[in-house]
C-alpha cells in the first residue's frame, strides 16, 4: 500500500511539472518584415511592352507575264504558235495550217514556205516584234514585205499580199499583231486560191533581204512542240 501511494504521487508531481515547462517556453516565429519609411520609394514594376500582333501574309499566286499587244488602231488579237510567233493571218488557228514547206514548185524548186488560205482582203499580221526591212514587188511573190527581227538573225517574208496597211513604209517599227497588209493573189498565185505565202529565213552575216537559209515555219507556228 505504501509502494502505491508513493507511485501515485510520483505520477501527480510529474504532471505538474510539465505543465509548468509548457506554459514557460516562448514560441519560435520568424523575424519581423522590414519597415518602409517612405512607400514612395517602393519600386514597382517595369511595364512590359505587349508583343504586336503580325496579321498572317496572304499568299500570292505568280501571275503568268502577258506579252504586249498593239493598241494601235487595226490591231487583232491572233492566235499564238509553240513557239511564241503568231499566226500571220486574222481568224485562223494552227488547225487550219498545213505543212508544204517541202512541196514541189516549177522549175525544180521547193516552196521553201507554208501557204495559208483565206480570203482575200483578211488582214496580214506581224508574227513578232521587228521592223520593216524591204517592200517589195516580185514576179512571182507579188507584193511582198521582209520584216527582220529585232536582233537580226532572222527575215519574216510575207507574200503575194492584195495591199500594204495604210502608211507602211520601211525601216518603221512593228509590233507582233500589228496588221501589216492583206491576203490577195498578186505575183504568181491563182486569182482563185487568195493566200498568204509565209516564209521564215536564218540570215547571213551581211543581213541581205534577199539572201538567207530557208527553215520550215510550219513546226514554229503549229501547237506541237
Amino acid at each position: 500500500m505504501k509502494y502505491l501511494f508513493v507511485l501515485l504521487l510520483g505520477l501527480v508531481l510529474g504532471a505538474l511539472a510539465y505543465r509548468q515547462i509548457s506554459v514557460s517556453r516562448t514560441p519560435e516565429v520568424g523575424p519581423a518584415p522590414p519597415t518602409i519609411s517612405n512607400p514612395a520609394h517602393v519600386p514597382s514594376a517595369r511595364p512590359v511592352a505587349a508583343e504586336p500582333v503580325r496579321a498572317p501574309i496572304p499568299a500570292v499566286t505568280p501571275v503568268a507575264p502577258v506579252a504586249a499587244t498593239d493598241t494601235t488602231p487595226g490591231a487583232v488579237s491572233p492566235a499564238l504558235g509553240a513557239s511564241g510567233l503568231l499566226i500571220p493571218v486574222q481568224g485562223k488557228t494552227q488547225a487550219d495550217l498545213a505543212d508544204t514547206f517541202t512541196d514541189a514548185r516549177s522549175q525544180g524548186r521547193l516552196h521553201d514556205a507554208i501557204d495559208i488560205m483565206a480570203q482575200a482582203g483578211t488582214p496580214v499580221l506581224a508574227v513578232a516584234d521587228g521592223y520593216v526591212e524591204k517592200l517589195f514587188t516580185s514576179e512571182r511573190g507579188g507584193l511582198t514585205l521582209y520584216q527582220f527581227e529585232p536582233s537580226g538573225k532572222y527575215a519574216y517574208y510575207y507574200a503575194h499580199l492584195e495591199r500594204y496597211a495604210p502608211g507602211l513604209e520601211e525601216k518603221q517599227s512593228l509590233k507582233r499583231g500589228q496588221v501589216i497588209g492583206y491576203v490577195g493573189s498578186t505575183g504568181n498565185a491563182s486569182p482563185n486560191a487568195p493566200h498568204l505565202h509565209f516564209a521564215i529565213f536564218v540570215l547571213g552575216p551581211e543581213r541581205r533581204w534577199w539572201e538567207g537559209t530557208a527553215i520550215n515555219p510550219y513546226p514554229l507556228l503549229s501547237a506541237e512542240r
